[in-house]
């Protein structure tokens, strides 16, 4: 299994809602097993850190279905689309 997590901090006045729907537009991609688009939780711990703005959550069979995911010419659109929105990024991959 190949996990594909992303983080978006978005940019003051950016609208949380043309991101979601953007995402949304990605979940028809071959080879995407699951996925999920979430905003931060109302839990409060030391350890937690909910500063980002939206998560976008991939599971994939393996690497090639994240390599095929992110040529995509739809992936390539949505950051074409939607890069305006955000400040920052934070991916992280795992495998297992």
């Amino acid at each position: 299994m190949f996990v594909h997590h992303v983080y978006f901090w978005l940019k003051p006045g950016a609208d949380r809602n043309e991101l979601v729907a953007g995402l949304q537009k990605l979940t028809s991609i071959n080879g995407i097993r699951q996925w999920h688009i979430g905003t931060p939780a109302a839990t409060n711990r030391p350890v937690i850190d909910s500063s980002y703005s939206v998560s976008w959550m991939l599971q994939f069979d393996d690497a090639a279905g994240e390599a095929h995911y992110q040529d995509h010419p739809d992936h390539h659109r949505f950051v074409a689309e939607c890069g305006h929105l955000w400040e920052r990024v934070v991916v992280y991959d795992s495998v297992g």
